[in-house]
């Protein structure tokens, strides 16, 4: 029988609000766009499939975060619990893009003892003749903070599902090289489902399988 899936990672959506966090989640876990979007109260929870190799299931378990100021108490109690995150803004929102170091420090002082995997996005990138932050000095950044940075539009459906996959890929590579591992009373990466074979950390090698036939 198939793995249903391997690993649960738990990640954390985060940025200023209006920066399109909702609209970025729901058009990669329902495949939609809403036009309108409610601000989020609170924190809002998702979950989706991912196959990141073949017959090699994710399920990731993402958490919407409210950005304004009066719910970042609320945010900050989900950082500890979570192994990897988005952190996005809006390229046509240049505030957005200068908060994004307040927001990564106040993510790392909250999710000690453990860390983060973040992957820097720039959302909207459809409204291109509205920028006013610029591919070059976003990639910079992220580096500066050992981040990758990807652009994406939730709107025309640009590179959503590649950078969700490309943040589960990052910290999959992490738990398989032993950098990340799965630790009691910590909800950030959870042994998967996998009815009836050994599990993939604890894999048989090849040279010790033995036909039953």
């Amino acid at each position: 029988m198939e793995a249903i899936w391997l690993y649960q990672f738990r990640l954390i959506v985060i940025g200023d609000s209006t920066v399109g966090k909702s609209c970025l989640i729901r058009r990669f876990t329902e495949g939609r766009f809403a036009q309108v979007s409610d601000p989020t109260v609170g924190v809002d929870f998702f979950s989706r499939l991912v196959e990141i190799e073949p017959g090699k299931r994710i399920k990731l378990q993402i958490w919407d975060t409210a950005g304004q100021e009066r719910f970042r108490s609320i945010t900050r109690a989900y950082y500890r619990n979570s192994v990897g995150g988005l952190l996005l803004f809006d390229i046509t929102n240049r505030r957005s893009f200068q908060n994004v170091h307040d927001w990564l420090e106040e993510a790392r002082s909250h999710v000690q003892p453990h860390s983060i995997v973040f992957l820097l996005v720039g959302h909207k990138c459809d409204l291109e003749a509205q920028r006013q932050v610029t591919q070059q000095e976003a990639e910079k950044l992220a580096g500066a903070y050992g981040m990758r940075y990807i652009e994406t539009s939730a709107r025309d459906a640009i590179n959503v599902e590649h950078a969700f996959t490309e943040l589960t890929r990052e910290i999959f590579a992490l738990v398989r090289s032993g950098d990340i591992t799965i630790q009691e009373g910590w909800e950030g990466v959870k042994s998967g489902f996998v009815p009836n074979v050994v599990h993939s950390s604890e894999e048989v090698t090849k040279s010790d399988r033995r036909c039953l036939c």
